[in-house]
Protein backbone atom coordinates (compact mmCIF):
# COMPACT_ATOMS: atom_id res chain seq x y z
CA UNK A 1 0.00 0.00 0.00
CA UNK A 2 1.28 3.45 -0.99
CA UNK A 3 2.38 5.66 1.87
CA UNK A 4 0.14 8.67 2.47
CA UNK A 5 1.48 11.87 4.00
CA UNK A 6 -0.74 14.23 5.93
CA UNK A 7 0.38 17.06 3.66
CA UNK A 8 -0.76 15.29 0.48
CA UNK A 9 -3.58 16.96 -1.47
CA UNK A 10 -6.94 15.24 -1.62
CA UNK A 11 -9.97 16.02 -3.77
CA UNK A 12 -11.78 17.28 -0.68
CA UNK A 13 -9.16 20.05 -0.35
CA UNK A 14 -10.21 21.57 -3.68
CA UNK A 15 -12.92 24.17 -4.33
CA UNK A 16 -14.96 21.93 -6.63
CA UNK A 17 -15.65 18.19 -6.51
CA UNK A 18 -16.75 16.01 -9.39
CA UNK A 19 -19.96 14.09 -8.79
CA UNK A 20 -19.78 11.01 -11.02
CA UNK A 21 -22.36 8.25 -11.64
CA UNK A 22 -20.63 5.23 -13.12
CA UNK A 23 -23.93 3.45 -13.77
CA UNK A 24 -24.99 6.15 -16.25
CA UNK A 25 -21.62 6.60 -17.95
CA UNK A 26 -21.06 5.06 -21.39
CA UNK A 27 -17.37 6.02 -21.44
CA UNK A 28 -17.74 8.15 -24.55
CA UNK A 29 -14.87 10.34 -23.33
CA UNK A 30 -16.59 13.64 -24.19
CA UNK A 31 -16.17 15.08 -20.70
CA UNK A 32 -12.44 14.34 -20.57
CA UNK A 33 -11.89 15.74 -24.06
CA UNK A 34 -13.84 18.94 -23.31
CA UNK A 35 -12.10 19.78 -20.02
CA UNK A 36 -9.57 22.48 -20.85
CA UNK A 37 -8.09 22.27 -17.34
CA UNK A 38 -7.35 18.50 -17.49
CA UNK A 39 -9.11 18.20 -14.15
CA UNK A 40 -10.59 14.77 -14.90
CA UNK A 41 -9.08 11.60 -16.33
CA UNK A 42 -9.97 8.01 -17.18
CA UNK A 43 -8.75 5.35 -14.78
CA UNK A 44 -9.22 1.63 -14.50
CA UNK A 45 -10.95 0.62 -11.29
CA UNK A 46 -10.56 -2.91 -9.96
CA UNK A 47 -13.61 -4.53 -8.35
CA UNK A 48 -14.15 -7.78 -6.56
CA UNK A 49 -17.71 -9.12 -6.49
CA UNK A 50 -18.87 -12.19 -4.62
CA UNK A 51 -22.10 -13.84 -5.83
CA UNK A 52 -24.08 -17.03 -5.16
CA UNK A 53 -26.62 -18.32 -7.68
CA UNK A 54 -27.54 -21.71 -6.19
CA UNK A 55 -30.16 -22.49 -3.57
CA UNK A 56 -27.37 -23.30 -1.20
CA UNK A 57 -24.62 -20.78 -0.48
CA UNK A 58 -21.83 -21.28 -2.97
CA UNK A 59 -19.90 -18.05 -3.08
CA UNK A 60 -18.15 -17.26 -6.36
CA UNK A 61 -15.58 -14.49 -6.56
CA UNK A 62 -15.44 -12.32 -9.67
CA UNK A 63 -12.61 -9.91 -10.35
CA UNK A 64 -13.34 -7.25 -12.93
CA UNK A 65 -11.68 -4.08 -14.15
CA UNK A 66 -13.77 -1.27 -15.51
CA UNK A 67 -12.91 2.25 -16.66
CA UNK A 68 -14.20 5.19 -14.61
CA UNK A 69 -13.83 8.96 -14.59
CA UNK A 70 -11.72 10.29 -11.71
CA UNK A 71 -10.96 13.82 -10.57
CA UNK A 72 -7.34 14.93 -10.52
CA UNK A 73 -6.18 15.84 -7.01
CA UNK A 74 -3.80 18.62 -7.98
CA UNK A 75 -3.39 22.31 -7.20
CA UNK A 76 -2.28 23.02 -10.78
CA UNK A 77 -4.81 20.97 -12.77
CA UNK A 78 -7.97 21.42 -10.75
CA UNK A 79 -11.68 21.70 -11.47
CA UNK A 80 -12.91 25.32 -11.57
CA UNK A 81 -16.61 24.50 -11.75
CA UNK A 82 -17.15 25.67 -15.33
CA UNK A 83 -19.68 22.88 -15.93
CA UNK A 84 -18.45 22.04 -19.44
CA UNK A 85 -18.41 18.32 -18.59
CA UNK A 86 -22.05 18.49 -17.47
CA UNK A 87 -23.07 20.37 -20.63
CA UNK A 88 -21.49 17.86 -22.98
CA UNK A 89 -22.40 14.61 -21.19
CA UNK A 90 -25.34 12.91 -22.99
CA UNK A 91 -26.31 10.84 -19.92
CA UNK A 92 -26.14 13.32 -17.00
CA UNK A 93 -23.41 11.18 -15.50
CA UNK A 94 -21.10 13.94 -14.30
CA UNK A 95 -21.23 17.42 -12.79
CA UNK A 96 -19.18 19.78 -10.62
CA UNK A 97 -20.36 20.44 -7.07
CA UNK A 98 -19.08 23.22 -4.82
CA UNK A 99 -17.03 21.91 -1.92
CA UNK A 100 -17.67 23.67 1.39
CA UNK A 101 -14.64 22.04 3.02
CA UNK A 102 -12.11 23.50 0.60
CA UNK A 103 -8.62 24.44 1.76
CA UNK A 104 -7.38 25.52 -1.65
CA UNK A 105 -6.82 29.21 -0.79
CA UNK A 106 -4.56 28.13 2.05
CA UNK A 107 -2.66 25.40 0.23
CA UNK A 108 -2.21 27.09 -3.17
CA UNK A 109 0.39 29.55 -1.94
CA UNK A 110 3.29 27.10 -2.24
CA UNK A 111 4.21 28.80 -5.52
CA UNK A 112 3.77 32.39 -4.36
CA UNK A 113 0.73 34.67 -4.45
CA UNK A 114 -2.35 33.27 -6.14
CA UNK A 115 -3.15 34.77 -9.53
CA UNK A 116 -6.63 34.71 -10.87
CA UNK A 117 -8.86 36.32 -13.48
CA UNK A 118 -12.46 37.37 -13.36
CA UNK A 119 -14.21 38.96 -10.45
CA UNK A 120 -13.78 40.00 -6.89
CA UNK A 121 -15.08 37.38 -4.47
CA UNK A 122 -15.07 39.16 -1.13
CA UNK A 123 -16.75 42.43 -2.08
CA UNK A 124 -19.95 41.41 -3.78
CA UNK A 125 -22.20 43.76 -1.77
CA UNK A 126 -23.44 46.70 -3.83
CA UNK A 127 -24.59 50.15 -2.78
CA UNK A 128 -26.77 50.38 -5.91
CA UNK A 129 -28.98 47.56 -4.63
CA UNK A 130 -30.17 49.68 -1.69
CA UNK A 131 -31.16 52.58 -3.98
CA UNK A 132 -34.50 52.76 -5.80
CA UNK A 133 -36.30 55.34 -7.92
CA UNK A 134 -38.63 56.98 -5.41
CA UNK A 135 -39.88 60.12 -7.17
CA UNK A 136 -42.75 59.36 -9.53
CA UNK A 137 -44.38 62.20 -11.47
CA UNK A 138 -48.19 61.96 -11.29
CA UNK A 139 -50.32 65.10 -11.10
CA UNK A 140 -48.61 68.49 -11.04
CA UNK A 141 -45.63 67.18 -13.01
CA UNK A 142 -47.04 64.34 -15.12
CA UNK A 143 -44.91 61.45 -16.26
CA UNK A 144 -44.04 60.74 -19.88
CA UNK A 145 -45.15 57.89 -22.12
CA UNK A 146 -42.09 55.68 -22.53
CA UNK A 147 -43.52 54.05 -25.67
CA UNK A 148 -44.48 57.19 -27.61
CA UNK A 149 -42.38 60.06 -26.24
CA UNK A 150 -39.14 61.13 -27.91
CA UNK A 151 -36.12 60.84 -25.63
CA UNK A 152 -32.72 62.46 -26.05
CA UNK A 153 -30.34 59.76 -24.78
CA UNK A 154 -26.94 61.24 -25.57
CA UNK A 155 -23.95 62.03 -23.37
CA UNK A 156 -21.00 64.36 -24.09
CA UNK A 157 -17.54 62.96 -24.69
CA UNK A 158 -15.07 65.82 -24.70
CA UNK A 159 -14.44 69.06 -22.79
CA UNK A 160 -17.60 71.18 -22.63
CA UNK A 161 -16.97 74.91 -22.26
CA UNK A 162 -19.29 77.15 -20.29
CA UNK A 163 -21.39 79.69 -22.20
CA UNK A 164 -19.15 82.61 -21.23
CA UNK A 165 -16.04 80.74 -22.44
CA UNK A 166 -17.34 79.93 -25.91
CA UNK A 167 -15.16 81.78 -28.47
CA UNK A 168 -17.96 83.31 -30.53
CA UNK A 169 -18.34 86.91 -31.66
CA UNK A 170 -20.69 88.83 -33.90
CA UNK A 171 -19.27 89.91 -37.26
CA UNK A 172 -21.53 91.65 -39.80
CA UNK A 173 -24.57 90.53 -37.89
CA UNK A 174 -23.48 86.85 -37.88
CA UNK A 175 -22.24 84.64 -35.07
CA UNK A 176 -18.69 83.59 -35.96
CA UNK A 177 -16.32 81.26 -34.12
CA UNK A 178 -13.18 83.23 -33.36
CA UNK A 179 -10.88 80.37 -32.29
CA UNK A 180 -10.69 76.62 -31.84
CA UNK A 181 -12.90 74.88 -29.29
CA UNK A 182 -12.20 71.51 -27.67
CA UNK A 183 -13.72 68.58 -29.58
CA UNK A 184 -17.01 67.25 -28.19
CA UNK A 185 -18.94 64.23 -29.48
CA UNK A 186 -22.40 63.19 -28.34
CA UNK A 187 -22.44 59.46 -27.79
CA UNK A 188 -24.63 56.82 -26.21
CA UNK A 189 -24.14 56.76 -22.40
CA UNK A 190 -23.12 53.07 -22.49
CA UNK A 191 -19.48 52.44 -23.43
CA UNK A 192 -18.03 48.98 -24.01
CA UNK A 193 -15.02 48.99 -21.76
CA UNK A 194 -11.35 48.09 -22.08
CA UNK A 195 -10.96 44.51 -23.34
CA UNK A 196 -7.80 44.18 -25.36
CA UNK A 197 -6.80 41.92 -28.21
CA UNK A 198 -4.80 39.36 -26.32
CA UNK A 199 -6.91 39.41 -23.20
CA UNK A 200 -9.88 38.31 -25.32
CA UNK A 201 -9.78 35.79 -28.12
CA UNK A 202 -9.97 37.02 -31.70
CA UNK A 203 -13.51 35.66 -32.08
CA UNK A 204 -14.69 37.33 -28.86
CA UNK A 205 -13.23 40.67 -29.90
CA UNK A 206 -14.74 40.30 -33.36
CA UNK A 207 -18.18 39.60 -31.86
CA UNK A 208 -18.07 42.76 -29.72
CA UNK A 209 -16.78 44.85 -32.64
CA UNK A 210 -19.51 43.44 -34.90
CA UNK A 211 -22.13 44.39 -32.31
CA UNK A 212 -20.74 47.95 -32.08
CA UNK A 213 -20.92 48.39 -35.85
CA UNK A 214 -24.48 47.08 -36.03
CA UNK A 215 -25.70 49.25 -33.15
CA UNK A 216 -24.29 52.35 -34.82
CA UNK A 217 -25.25 51.73 -38.42
CA UNK A 218 -28.50 49.80 -38.14
CA UNK A 219 -29.94 50.82 -34.78
CA UNK A 220 -28.87 54.47 -34.65
CA UNK A 221 -27.27 54.09 -31.23
CA UNK A 222 -23.80 55.74 -31.14
CA UNK A 223 -22.23 53.16 -28.82
CA UNK A 224 -18.46 53.40 -28.44
CA UNK A 225 -15.94 50.68 -27.57
CA UNK A 226 -12.56 51.05 -25.87
CA UNK A 227 -9.78 49.01 -27.41
CA UNK A 228 -8.01 48.28 -24.14
CA UNK A 229 -4.23 48.24 -23.84
CA UNK A 230 -2.23 46.58 -26.58
CA UNK A 231 -3.01 48.16 -29.95
CA UNK A 232 -5.45 47.20 -32.68
CA UNK A 233 -5.36 45.28 -35.99
CA UNK A 234 -4.13 47.36 -38.92
CA UNK A 235 -7.24 46.50 -40.96
CA UNK A 236 -9.41 48.11 -38.30
CA UNK A 237 -7.12 51.12 -37.87
CA UNK A 238 -7.37 51.83 -41.59
CA UNK A 239 -11.13 51.24 -41.86
CA UNK A 240 -14.23 53.40 -41.43
CA UNK A 241 -15.12 51.48 -38.26
CA UNK A 242 -12.30 53.22 -36.38
CA UNK A 243 -14.71 56.09 -35.66
CA UNK A 244 -16.56 53.82 -33.20
CA UNK A 245 -13.45 52.94 -31.19
CA UNK A 246 -11.73 54.71 -28.31
CA UNK A 247 -8.02 53.89 -28.50
CA UNK A 248 -6.49 53.27 -25.11
CA UNK A 249 -2.90 54.00 -24.12
CA UNK A 250 -1.73 52.45 -20.88
CA UNK A 251 1.48 52.46 -18.91
CA UNK A 252 3.05 49.68 -21.01
CA UNK A 253 2.50 51.55 -24.31
CA UNK A 254 2.03 48.16 -26.00
CA UNK A 255 0.90 48.36 -29.63
CA UNK A 256 1.39 52.08 -30.03
CA UNK A 257 4.11 51.75 -32.66
CA UNK A 258 1.56 49.99 -34.83
CA UNK A 259 -1.00 52.77 -34.25
CA UNK A 260 1.51 55.54 -35.04
CA UNK A 261 2.55 53.85 -38.29
CA UNK A 262 -1.10 53.51 -39.28
CA UNK A 263 -1.99 57.18 -38.65
CA UNK A 264 -1.08 58.46 -42.16
CA UNK A 265 -3.38 55.80 -43.62
CA UNK A 266 -6.39 56.36 -41.34
CA UNK A 267 -9.50 57.28 -43.32
CA UNK A 268 -11.26 58.60 -40.22
CA UNK A 269 -10.42 59.74 -36.72
CA UNK A 270 -10.97 57.42 -33.75
CA UNK A 271 -13.82 58.18 -31.36
CA UNK A 272 -11.32 59.23 -28.72
CA UNK A 273 -8.14 58.51 -26.81
CA UNK A 274 -8.26 57.06 -23.29
CA UNK A 275 -5.18 57.34 -21.07
CA UNK A 276 -5.41 54.55 -18.50
CA UNK A 277 -3.78 55.46 -15.20
CA UNK A 278 -5.43 52.67 -13.19
CA UNK A 279 -8.29 50.16 -13.07
CA UNK A 280 -10.70 49.15 -10.35
CA UNK A 281 -10.04 45.41 -10.34
CA UNK A 282 -6.42 45.85 -9.29
CA UNK A 283 -5.67 49.48 -8.44
CA UNK A 284 -1.99 50.22 -8.07
CA UNK A 285 -1.00 47.18 -10.18
CA UNK A 286 0.16 47.26 -13.77
CA UNK A 287 -1.46 45.28 -16.57
CA UNK A 288 -0.59 41.62 -17.02
CA UNK A 289 -0.97 39.41 -20.08
CA UNK A 290 0.20 35.85 -19.31
CA UNK A 291 2.49 34.11 -21.77
CA UNK A 292 -0.23 31.59 -22.65
CA UNK A 293 -2.25 34.39 -24.24
CA UNK A 294 0.60 35.98 -26.22
CA UNK A 295 -0.24 34.36 -29.56
CA UNK A 296 1.50 35.18 -32.85
CA UNK A 297 -0.99 37.90 -33.83
CA UNK A 298 -0.63 39.46 -30.38
CA UNK A 299 3.15 39.46 -30.76
CA UNK A 300 2.78 41.18 -34.14
CA UNK A 301 0.40 43.88 -32.89
CA UNK A 302 2.34 44.62 -29.70
CA UNK A 303 5.80 44.11 -31.17
CA UNK A 304 6.95 41.78 -28.38
CA UNK A 305 8.37 38.25 -28.05
CA UNK A 306 6.30 35.43 -26.62
CA UNK A 307 6.58 36.10 -22.90
CA UNK A 308 4.44 37.29 -20.02
CA UNK A 309 3.78 40.99 -20.61
CA UNK A 310 3.75 43.14 -17.49
CA UNK A 311 2.95 46.85 -17.63
CA UNK A 312 4.40 49.10 -14.93
CA UNK A 313 1.95 50.24 -12.25
CA UNK A 314 2.14 53.85 -13.44
CA UNK A 315 3.07 55.87 -16.52
CA UNK A 316 6.80 56.36 -16.45
CA UNK A 317 7.81 60.01 -16.42
CA UNK A 318 4.48 61.26 -15.08
CA UNK A 319 4.53 62.39 -11.47
CA UNK A 320 1.39 64.51 -11.19
CA UNK A 321 -1.93 65.07 -12.90
CA UNK A 322 -0.71 68.48 -14.10
CA UNK A 323 2.24 66.81 -15.80
CA UNK A 324 -0.09 64.26 -17.34
CA UNK A 325 -2.17 67.03 -18.86
CA UNK A 326 0.88 68.85 -20.20
CA UNK A 327 2.60 65.79 -21.63
CA UNK A 328 0.09 63.12 -22.59
CA UNK A 329 -3.10 65.10 -23.11
CA UNK A 330 -1.42 67.77 -25.20
CA UNK A 331 0.66 65.31 -27.24
CA UNK A 332 -2.34 63.07 -27.99
CA UNK A 333 -4.46 66.06 -28.94
CA UNK A 334 -1.71 67.37 -31.19
CA UNK A 335 -1.22 63.95 -32.82
CA UNK A 336 -4.82 63.97 -34.05
CA UNK A 337 -4.99 67.66 -34.84
CA UNK A 338 -7.08 68.59 -31.78
CA UNK A 339 -10.05 66.85 -33.39
CA UNK A 340 -10.32 63.88 -31.01
CA UNK A 341 -11.35 63.98 -27.32
CA UNK A 342 -8.66 62.74 -24.93
CA UNK A 343 -9.92 61.31 -21.63
CA UNK A 344 -8.30 59.76 -18.58
CA UNK A 345 -9.22 56.61 -16.63
CA UNK A 346 -8.37 56.12 -12.97
CA UNK A 347 -9.22 53.61 -10.29
CA UNK A 348 -11.71 54.83 -7.70
CA UNK A 349 -9.84 55.82 -4.56
CA UNK A 350 -9.75 58.32 -1.75
CA UNK A 351 -7.86 60.69 -4.09
CA UNK A 352 -10.35 60.60 -7.00
CA UNK A 353 -11.91 63.95 -6.10
CA UNK A 354 -8.49 65.63 -5.90
CA UNK A 355 -7.60 64.36 -9.37
CA UNK A 356 -10.92 65.53 -10.79
CA UNK A 357 -10.57 68.97 -9.21
CA UNK A 358 -7.12 69.38 -10.74
CA UNK A 359 -8.50 68.46 -14.16
CA UNK A 360 -11.36 70.95 -13.78
CA UNK A 361 -8.92 73.74 -12.94
CA UNK A 362 -6.55 72.88 -15.79
CA UNK A 363 -5.94 76.13 -17.74
CA UNK A 364 -5.62 74.23 -21.04
CA UNK A 365 -9.21 72.90 -20.66
CA UNK A 366 -8.09 69.90 -22.61
CA UNK A 367 -9.26 66.80 -20.71
CA UNK A 368 -12.27 65.29 -22.51
CA UNK A 369 -13.57 62.94 -19.82
CA UNK A 370 -12.92 61.38 -16.43
CA UNK A 371 -13.48 57.63 -16.20
CA UNK A 372 -13.62 56.16 -12.68
CA UNK A 373 -13.37 52.38 -12.25
CA UNK A 374 -14.74 50.85 -9.04
CA UNK A 375 -13.66 47.89 -6.94
CA UNK A 376 -16.10 45.45 -8.56
CA UNK A 377 -14.51 45.70 -11.99
CA UNK A 378 -13.10 42.53 -13.53
CA UNK A 379 -9.74 41.68 -15.01
CA UNK A 380 -8.10 38.93 -17.01
CA UNK A 381 -5.23 38.46 -14.57
CA UNK A 382 -4.37 39.79 -11.14
CA UNK A 383 -3.16 38.66 -7.76
CA UNK A 384 -6.09 37.37 -5.75
CA UNK A 385 -5.18 39.65 -2.85
CA UNK A 386 -5.52 42.68 -5.16
CA UNK A 387 -8.88 41.55 -6.53
CA UNK A 388 -10.35 40.93 -3.11
CA UNK A 389 -8.83 43.57 -0.87
CA UNK A 390 -7.98 46.73 -2.79
CA UNK A 391 -10.10 49.35 -4.44
CA UNK A 392 -13.00 51.65 -3.69
CA UNK A 393 -16.74 51.39 -4.44
CA UNK A 394 -17.74 53.46 -7.44
CA UNK A 395 -21.01 55.05 -6.29
CA UNK A 396 -19.72 57.42 -3.61
CA UNK A 397 -16.76 58.53 -5.76
CA UNK A 398 -19.01 59.50 -8.66
CA UNK A 399 -21.20 61.43 -6.24
CA UNK A 400 -18.25 63.14 -4.55
CA UNK A 401 -16.73 64.20 -7.88
CA UNK A 402 -20.03 65.58 -9.14
CA UNK A 403 -20.66 67.58 -5.96
CA UNK A 404 -17.09 68.91 -6.04
CA UNK A 405 -17.74 70.25 -9.55
CA UNK A 406 -21.10 71.71 -8.46
CA UNK A 407 -19.42 73.67 -5.66
CA UNK A 408 -17.23 75.35 -8.26
CA UNK A 409 -20.02 75.80 -10.79
CA UNK A 410 -18.13 73.55 -13.22
CA UNK A 411 -20.48 70.54 -13.40
CA UNK A 412 -20.81 69.02 -16.84
CA UNK A 413 -17.60 70.53 -18.20
CA UNK A 414 -15.57 67.30 -17.88
CA UNK A 415 -17.96 64.37 -18.41
CA UNK A 416 -17.97 61.74 -15.66
CA UNK A 417 -18.17 58.05 -16.56
CA UNK A 418 -18.38 55.31 -13.93
CA UNK A 419 -17.80 51.57 -14.09
CA UNK A 420 -17.05 48.55 -11.92
CA UNK A 421 -19.95 46.23 -11.21
CA UNK A 422 -22.43 47.94 -13.55
CA UNK A 423 -24.96 45.29 -14.56
CA UNK A 424 -23.58 42.75 -12.08
CA UNK A 425 -27.09 41.62 -11.12
CA UNK A 426 -28.23 41.52 -14.75
CA UNK A 427 -29.79 44.95 -15.18
CA UNK A 428 -27.28 47.51 -16.36
CA UNK A 429 -30.02 50.02 -17.29
CA UNK A 430 -31.18 50.41 -13.69
CA UNK A 431 -27.58 50.75 -12.50
CA UNK A 432 -26.81 53.32 -15.20
CA UNK A 433 -29.92 55.37 -14.39
CA UNK A 434 -29.01 55.54 -10.69
CA UNK A 435 -25.41 56.48 -11.53
CA UNK A 436 -26.63 59.31 -13.78
CA UNK A 437 -28.95 60.63 -11.09
CA UNK A 438 -25.93 60.76 -8.79
CA UNK A 439 -23.88 62.76 -11.31
CA UNK A 440 -22.41 60.43 -13.94
CA UNK A 441 -22.84 61.28 -17.63
CA UNK A 442 -22.61 57.62 -18.58
CA UNK A 443 -21.27 54.21 -17.63
CA UNK A 444 -18.87 51.68 -19.07
CA UNK A 445 -19.27 47.91 -18.89
CA UNK A 446 -17.07 44.93 -19.66
CA UNK A 447 -18.17 41.92 -17.63
CA UNK A 448 -21.70 42.11 -19.03
CA UNK A 449 -20.33 41.69 -22.55
CA UNK A 450 -18.32 38.56 -21.86
CA UNK A 451 -21.25 37.14 -19.88
CA UNK A 452 -23.39 37.60 -22.99
CA UNK A 453 -20.69 35.80 -24.99
CA UNK A 454 -20.99 32.82 -22.64
CA UNK A 455 -18.73 33.51 -19.64
CA UNK A 456 -19.95 31.64 -16.56
CA UNK A 457 -17.53 33.15 -14.00
CA UNK A 458 -19.12 34.75 -10.97
CA UNK A 459 -18.47 36.42 -7.62
CA UNK A 460 -18.74 33.08 -5.80
CA UNK A 461 -15.57 31.64 -7.31
CA UNK A 462 -16.96 29.77 -10.32
CA UNK A 463 -14.37 29.44 -13.10
CA UNK A 464 -12.61 32.85 -12.92
CA UNK A 465 -9.69 31.34 -14.83
CA UNK A 466 -9.21 34.10 -17.39
CA UNK A 467 -5.54 34.29 -16.43
CA UNK A 468 -4.77 30.69 -17.39
CA UNK A 469 -5.43 30.94 -21.11
CA UNK A 470 -7.67 27.87 -20.75
CA UNK A 471 -11.06 29.60 -20.83
CA UNK A 472 -13.53 26.75 -21.47
CA UNK A 473 -15.85 29.09 -23.41
CA UNK A 474 -13.15 30.32 -25.80
CA UNK A 475 -13.57 33.94 -24.68
CA UNK A 476 -10.33 34.62 -22.77
CA UNK A 477 -8.05 32.16 -24.57
CA UNK A 478 -5.82 32.09 -27.63
CA UNK A 479 -5.96 28.29 -27.95
CA UNK A 480 -7.46 27.63 -31.43
CA UNK A 481 -9.26 24.52 -30.18
CA UNK A 482 -11.03 26.47 -27.43
CA UNK A 483 -11.63 29.62 -29.47
CA UNK A 484 -13.69 27.63 -32.00
CA UNK A 485 -16.32 27.05 -29.33
CA UNK A 486 -17.41 30.69 -29.56
CA UNK A 487 -20.12 31.55 -32.09
CA UNK A 488 -19.33 35.07 -33.34
CA UNK A 489 -22.71 35.84 -34.89
CA UNK A 490 -24.70 34.54 -31.95
CA UNK A 491 -22.51 36.43 -29.49
CA UNK A 492 -22.88 39.70 -31.41
CA UNK A 493 -26.65 39.21 -31.63
CA UNK A 494 -26.94 38.71 -27.86
CA UNK A 495 -24.97 41.92 -27.22
CA UNK A 496 -27.15 43.88 -29.66
CA UNK A 497 -30.35 42.51 -28.10
CA UNK A 498 -29.10 43.41 -24.63
CA UNK A 499 -28.29 47.01 -25.62
CA UNK A 500 -31.69 47.44 -27.29
CA UNK A 501 -33.32 46.18 -24.10
CA UNK A 502 -31.05 48.55 -22.13
CA UNK A 503 -32.31 51.47 -24.23
CA UNK A 504 -35.95 50.53 -23.70
CA UNK A 505 -35.47 50.03 -19.95
CA UNK A 506 -33.63 53.33 -19.59
CA UNK A 507 -36.62 55.10 -21.17
CA UNK A 508 -38.92 53.22 -18.78
CA UNK A 509 -37.03 54.77 -15.88
CA UNK A 510 -36.73 58.26 -17.39
CA UNK A 511 -40.43 58.53 -18.19
CA UNK A 512 -41.84 58.20 -14.62
CA UNK A 513 -39.68 61.05 -13.32
CA UNK A 514 -40.68 63.25 -16.27
CA UNK A 515 -37.24 63.45 -17.94
CA UNK A 516 -36.92 63.38 -21.71
CA UNK A 517 -33.15 63.85 -21.47
CA UNK A 518 -30.61 62.08 -19.29
CA UNK A 519 -31.25 62.81 -15.57
CA UNK A 520 -27.71 63.95 -14.75
CA UNK A 521 -27.54 64.98 -11.10
CA UNK A 522 -31.23 64.39 -10.40
CA UNK A 523 -30.59 62.88 -6.97
CA UNK A 524 -34.12 63.94 -5.91
CA UNK A 525 -35.41 61.01 -7.97
CA UNK A 526 -33.64 58.47 -5.76
CA UNK A 527 -34.31 57.14 -2.29
CA UNK A 528 -32.41 54.59 -0.22
CA UNK A 529 -33.50 51.95 2.24
CA UNK A 530 -30.11 52.21 3.95
CA UNK A 531 -29.69 55.19 6.30
CA UNK A 532 -25.89 55.31 5.94
CA UNK A 533 -26.11 55.25 2.14
CA UNK A 534 -28.76 57.98 2.14
CA UNK A 535 -26.68 60.23 4.40
CA UNK A 536 -23.49 59.71 2.40
CA UNK A 537 -25.07 60.35 -1.00
CA UNK A 538 -27.41 63.12 0.10
CA UNK A 539 -30.63 61.38 -0.92
CA UNK A 540 -33.86 60.67 0.95
CA UNK A 541 -33.99 57.78 3.42
CA UNK A 542 -37.11 55.61 3.32
CA UNK A 543 -38.27 52.55 5.23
Amino acid sequence: METIKTQDIAVNDLTWKIEYHADRCTMCGSCVASCSFKAIKVEVQARSITTSEDSQPKPVHHHIARPVIRQVDSLTDFCCGCGMCEKICPNDAIRAVRNEDTRKTLLSKDNGPIKRGGRTNLNAQRTLDSIVVGRISQMTDPSLDAARHTFDIRAPFGRVLSAKELPFEIQDGKLVQSKHTPPVDWIYPLIFSDMSIGALSTRAWEAVALAVGYLNEKCGLPVRMSSGEGGMPVKLLESEYLKYFIIQIASGHFGWNRIIKAMPHMVTDPAGILIKIGQGAKPGDGGLLPEAKVAEHVQAIRGVPKATLASPPNHQGLYSIEESVQKMHLSMNAAFGFRVPVAIKCAASATSVSVYNNLLRDPYKICGGFFIDGIQGGTGAANEVSLDHTGHPIVSKIRDCYLAAVKQGLQGQIPLYGGGGIGMTGNAAADAFKMMCLGANGVFVGKVLIQLLGCIGNEQGRCNSCNTGKCPMGICSQDPRLVKRLDIDRGAQKIVDYVLAFDAELKKLMAPIGNSSLPIGRSDALVSTDKAVADKLGIQYVC
